[in-house]
């Protein structure tokens, strides 16, 4: 069962430049250059709007975009639609879209069944062929990014709590970040087909972030095979998505 609404923060991130970063890292990582259009986007979470924003008025890709939160705290209102939506459910028929969109929203919306029902709505509104991006915190992140809090999602879930309050950084922990095998199993469950792309991933921060950084040169020199061991520990766990 979700937790009531006043308990779970919305937790957006309003910085637009960040946004049309992470939009950028979402278009390479999906491929969405090489796609024909117009293509039917819905994003899930949509926080400030500028993912959202940034798909909707590209100036080289045709995307029709739909947005859906629980909360309202959008800075960006133009180039695609916008709809309020109470807990996990989407308020859209069947295979409608092309890309599906759930950028760091699955660890907010409840406990285990919660997320087990979002990941079901995911794959029921997008298109056969079609792609999902699914970026969630991992658990075993040293340093928890909502509440800047070191091994909070590390403890057994009823110590987070009271941890949060001894730390004094707030009074409910809100969140439930996933661990990757966790996650895996999930994604199979729901019949989601996946791809790890959390060393893609890394890759495109650092290149489009800081592309002239010693560390972006030395990683792109370090083959792929040496860097998937430490997948399960790299901070956010990110998924390419799609119906098997």
């Amino acid at each position: 069962m979700i937790a009531p609404q006043s308990q779970r923060l919305p937790h957006a991130v309003l910085d637009q430049d960040s946004r049309n970063r992470k939009a950028l890292k979402i278009e390479r990582l999906l491929g969405l250059a090489n796609r024909g259009g117009p293509l039917h986007i819905l994003e899930i979470g949509t926080g400030s709007g500028g993912i959202a924003h940034y798909f909707g008025t590209h100036q080289h890709l045709h995307c029709e975009v739909t947005a859906v939160d629980i909360s309202d705290n959008r800075l960006v209102h133009e180039g695609y639609c916008y709809q309020q939506v109470q807990g996990v459910e989407l308020p859209f028929g069947n295979a409608g879209f092309d890309v599906v969109i759930s950028n760091h929203v699955i660890e907010h919306v409840g406990d285990a069944e919660a997320q087990a029902h979002h990941l079901a709505e995911i794959r029921r509104v997008m298109k056969p062929g079609g792609d999902g991006y699914l970026a969630v915190p991992n658990r075993w992140m040293l340093t928890e990014p909502h509440y800047r809090l070191m091994f909070l999602s590390w403890w057994p879930h009823s110590w987070r709590t009271p941890y949060l309050r001894l730390m004094r950084k707030g009074e409910f922990y809100d969140c439930e970040p996933i661990e990757k095998y966790r996650l895996e199993r999930m994604l199979c469950d729901a019949g989601l087909g996946y791809r790890n792309l959390c060393i893609e991933a890394m890759r495109e921060t650092l290149a489009i972030e800081r592309p002239q950084s010693m560390v972006t040169h030395i990683l792109g020199k370090v083959p792929d095979w040496l860097l998937k061991p430490l997948r399960g520990l790299i901070p956010t766990l990110i998924y390419r998505i799609d119906r098997r």
